[in-house]
């Protein structure tokens, strides 16, 4: 369900089609809740019928039409309740971690391959939220600014404050795992150079 409040999250900035939520969810809420435009478009539908939204038909190009959805009253309130409840946590689900539970399986450059290739993705990812963090700071964050134009002035620094300590605790995340992974290389070579050494002084032994 957390998709609806990511979409009335950025609905309530300004009101817009399910081509631009999905672009502008891909630029920002995207980098906590990854949700395909196949789930969006459906879930705008919902949202609509059960009142949250309104929905308008607008003018696209020179001949298409495309659908508009502003927040309604109902919306900003199951929004607001939202953000009043405490979280309920979902079970976990991490493949990287399951799959380096069994790296006894996997040849030693396989299991190295995998902690490298963690270390890539976790990497890519760090620099894309630092990228976040120095727009917040910079004040060249495009939806962010749209956000704070509709926002009392007095409470623009603490919208800026909230979405910076997001980003800062996705980078701390990311960090955590590339020194993971870095820990998984060195507990790989230290694995196989103990087992070279036992086979070596088994050999010496005959």
């Amino acid at each position: 369900m957390s998709l609806r409040y990511a979409l009335l999250a950025l609905l309530s900035v300004e009101p817009m089609t399910g081509y631009d939520l999905y672009k502008e969810f891909e630029a920002s809420v995207g980098h906590v809740w990854h949700a395909p435009d196949s789930q969006i478009y459906p879930e705008l539908r919902r949202m609509e019928k059960e009142g949250l939204l309104d929905g308008e038909e607008v003018t696209w190009g020179q001949r298409g039409k495309k659908r508009r959805y502003h927040i309604t009253d109902a919306g900003v309130q199951a929004f607001r309740d939202w953000m009043n409840t405490t979280l309920e946590y979902t079970r976990v689900r991490d493949p990287a971690h399951l799959k380096a539970a069994y790296l006894e399986w996997a040849a030693p450059e396989a299991a190295r391959e995998q902690m490298r290739a963690h270390i890539e993705h976790h990497t890519g990812l760090r620099q894309q939220w630092e990228q976040r963090i120095r727009e917040i700071d910079q004040d060249a964050s495009e939806m962010l600014n749209r956000r704070l134009a509709g926002t009392p002035e007095a409470d623009r620094d603490r919208v800026k404050a909230f979405k910076r300590f997001t980003y800062e605790g996705l980078v701390a995340r990311a960090e955590q795992e590339i020194a993971w992974a870095e820990r998984g290389l060195d507990l790989i070579d230290d694995l196989y150079a103990n087992r070279r050494s036992s086979r070596q002084g088994a050999g010496t032994k005959k």
